[in-house]
């Protein structure tokens, strides 16, 4: 984990690859209570059997539960320290490139791409990319803005 003493250090990386979080293995049990929560019951995610027959040839995480293993990606990858707090602010651009199978294993990948002030604190982009064990493609890219203060 890279971690940064405050701030200025923070910023003074933009424009910096920070690191990878560890693997972490997309497990059926973890999509179906995705799934139960959000209410996206669709089969390629839940029905094993009909996604093993299905375009995809397995069940396949969904899009948004990638992105929700981003903030605990995040915080493998890099800390700030010496901040009140830091809170998910938005996404400027997400895209999703290759399903994640059930049994995938994916990690994150950051670089700090921008650092400003702004009247409500220290608001920070980082391009994620999330990349899925033994493929080319990545799964999901997505420029995430946290707020720091």
């Amino acid at each position: 984990m890279r971690s940064f003493a405050d701030l200025d250090e923070f910023a003074a990386a933009q424009g910096e690859h920070l690191g990878y979080s560890e693997w972490t293995e997309v497990t059926q049990e973890t999509v179906n209570l995705f799934a139960e929560a959000t209410g996206d019951l669709q089969w390629i995610h839940v029905d094993p059997v009909r996604a093993a027959e299905g375009p995809f040839g397995a069940p396949i995480a969904h899009g948004y539960l990638t992105l929700a293993l981003l903030p605990a990606m995040m915080r493998a990858i890099f800390e700030v320290r010496s901040i009140g707090m830091g809170v998910n602010f938005g996404l400027d651009k997400v895209r999703f490139s290759t399903p994640v199978k059930v049994g995938a294993r994916v990690r994150g990948g950051a670089k700090l791409t921008n650092v400003r002030a702004t009247p409500a604190g220290t608001l920070a982009a980082v391009r994620m990319t999330v990349e899925i064990e033994g493929e080319k493609r990545s799964a999901c890219v997505a420029d995430t803005l946290s707020l720091f203060t």
